[in-house]
């Protein structure tokens, strides 16, 4: 058995049986247990010497409790951590059904990715505005002696020989859930909600989700890589103001979207002007002085970016009345 230079955990490389060999040796135990019992009592009965029969009878019975405790059932992705009277002598992997040492403890846990869908949370974002924010994980245990070993799950029932592996795992995840609040928190204080009030090429909790992500599952895994868990995929899934500025908030971005939308039709309304200008002159429709142009403009530029449909006055006179 030799360790890693990055963990303490060691396969587990001691004794182990087929557990149907086993099966078959324990009832032929049990059956040499009832011999004996049954040429013990006809020896006493017929005053013969039975002490043997007896003694070979006790032999026998411990022999069978003894066989019929070490069974175990291993199906794939789930590990079996084996300490022998308080030392650590590895970690059982091999799936299957197997006879083992029932003098060893036993901890089941399970080596299966698991979601953690975390409730959101109020914190502040790097500008110091109130935001609610959420996250949802994909974990799994991936180091099995520091998981059981460096950090206290609190699992009475689950410290027990064959241990509830349930048990053991849902204080894992409360251990993640904890951890994940506190990574969380971290990641949002970094950056701000949008880059309204920062620089426009900045990266935002709302504009860098992929970026975003990969610092959190990397802060994520820098705490509970002590612990010997793993996060495989972290992703914010919920982002919104709080409640207290999330009208005020609303309002902003919609006035921001109303500039915007207006920079854009003033933009084509003077382009649009500026040919019409272009394909009169050109054409020689009509000769506008710049005083008759300025006044175009300013109808052509109203009416392009009105908000209600334009209202058509007929002139009945001349240009020079």
């Amino acid at each position: 058995m030799e360790k890693t230079k990055e963990t303490k955990e060691i396969e587990f490389r001691g004794g182990y049986l087929n557990g149907f060999l086993m099966c078959l040796i324990d009832i032929a135990l049990w059956a040499s247990t009832i011999h004996s019992f049954v040429q013990g009592v006809v020896a006493a009965d017929s005053d013969q010497p039975c002490a043997m029969w007896f003694v070979m009878f006790a032999l026998l019975l411990i022999g069978a409790i003894i066989c019929c405790c070490g069974f175990s059932l291993l199906e794939p992705n789930e590990a079996k951590v084996m300490t022998f009277f308080g030392k650590y002598v590895g970690t059982f992997r091999k799936n299957g059904f197997y006879w083992l040492n029932p003098f060893m403890s036993v901890k089941n846990v399970s080596l299966r990715a698991r979601n953690l869908n975390a409730e959101p949370i109020k914190v502040n974002d790097k500008v110091g505005n109130p935001i609610l924010i959420g996250l949802v994980v994909v974990w799994r245990l991936k180091d099995t002696y520091k998981a059981i070993f460096d950090i206290d799950t609190d699992v009475t029932a689950a410290n027990t020989v064959g241990g509830s592996a349930t048990a053991r795992m849902n204080k894992f995840e409360k251990f993640v859930a904890i951890q994940s609040d506190s990574a969380l928190r971290e990641v949002a204080g970094m950056y701000a909600y949008d880059n309204e009030d920062t620089n426009r090429d900045e990266l935002t909790l709302r504009g860098g989700s992929a970026e975003i992500n990969e610092v959190l599952k990397t802060k994520l895994n820098e705490r509970l890589e002590m612990a010997g868990l793993e996060i495989m995929e972290a992703r914010i899934n919920y982002l919104a103001y709080a409640p207290e500025i999330a009208a005020v908030m609303l309002r902003r971005q919609q006035a921001a979207a109303i500039i915007t939308a207006r920079e854009k039709i003033v933009e084509g309304a003077v382009s649009m002007v500026k040919m019409a200008l272009d394909k009169l002159s050109a054409e020689g429709v009509v000769e506008l002085d710049e005083e008759k142009k300025a006044a175009m403009v300013s109808n052509l530029l109203v009416v392009l970016c009105a908000d209600e449909p334009a209202q058509p006055v007929i002139n009945s006179g001349t240009l020079n009345h």
